[in-house]
């Protein structure tokens, strides 16, 4: 009796680790190479495609950030496998137009993305053309960030298309613009700062966009994968899997970037919650 427990506790252990066991590795030894800009919004994308591939479909996963015209470039050439962040139609078209054939499209990841100028919600304006008759209450200055970005350079062209004279845009970088919101929340003072959706900010804050009626900032735009040519060849359960990943909409992705944005942060470990979080979602994105 006592030989028949041990035999039956045996069989259940193995069961469970089948079950519980990652996907093995592929023995090719050949990685998935995945290019990304710094963005926080690129690399939570990046680094849960990184998980779900290592995670389910067995093959290892290099990411190599990168800027955004060698980011382009390198899937054009083949030198990565693919991206899952390519802003379009507007802020990357001009990067789209240059590698023409060279690359494949594989639709967007997540809907919803914009840019513009944003404020707390507890500043009552609802358009950038209110910002002339209010400029002393914004201490005269638009938070922006990185310069020649394309936000900036979109900017400049706001602040000259509304007549924004008193007012100057300030250059700084991603990292001091959300340090400016931070600090001018907490004082409960006027702030107006260059934003883009989705961005962990509208999660941590209460905020909302300036109208553009002037349309100077671009209207909605979208977060797309591109992969190289040939991928759906070499690796077609890699190309499979990347046409199918995909969010259910932008306040997912808003979330991951939150958690990444938390003290000690861990993009494996959120990227892993993630997918905990959503078991379903990931089923989809391997065609279960």
């Amino acid at each position: 009796m006592k030989k028949i427990l041990l035999m039956t506790m045996a069989v259940l252990l193995l069961a469970t680790q089948a079950v519980a066991a990652p996907a093995p590795m592929a023995t090719d030894g050949k990685p998935v190479r995945l290019a990304y800009v710094e963005w926080d919004c690129a690399t939570a994308s990046t680094h849960l495609a990184k998980a779900v591939i290592e995670d389910k479909l067995g093959r290892k996963v290099e990411v190599l950030p990168v800027s955004a015209a060698a980011m382009w470039m390198a899937v054009a050439t083949g030198d990565v496998d693919g991206m899952v962040t390519a802003w379009l139609p507007v802020t990357h078209g001009d990067y789209l137009k240059k590698v023409d054939g060279k690359v494949k499209d594989l639709g967007p990841l997540v809907g919803g993305a914009r840019l513009g100028w944003a404020v707390p919600d507890y500043v009552p304006l609802k358009s950038i053309e209110e910002l002339k008759a209010n400029a002393d209450k914004f201490k005269g200055k638009v938070i922006g960030i990185d310069p020649g970005s394309g936000l900036m350079k979109l900017s400049e062209k706001a602040m000259q298309e509304y007549g924004l004279n008193k007012l100057t845009l300030v250059e700084g970088s991603g990292a001091t613009m959300t340090a400016a919101l931070d600090d001018a929340i907490r004082r409960k003072e006027w702030i107006v700062v260059t934003a883009w959706s989705p961005h962990w900010m509208f999660g941590r804050w209460k905020l909302h966009y300036l109208e553009d009626p002037k349309k100077v900032l671009g209207e909605e735009e979208r977060i797309h994968t591109v992969v190289r040519n040939g991928l759906d060849k070499d690796m077609p359960e890699i190309y499979a899997f990347l046409d199918r990943f995909r969010y259910a909409d932008a306040n997912q992705l808003e979330t991951l970037m939150a958690w990444n944005q938390e003290k000690g942060a861990d993009l494996m470990g959120n990227a892993r919650r993630f997918m905990k979080e959503h078991p379903e979602l990931v089923k989809e994105w391997r065609g279960q």
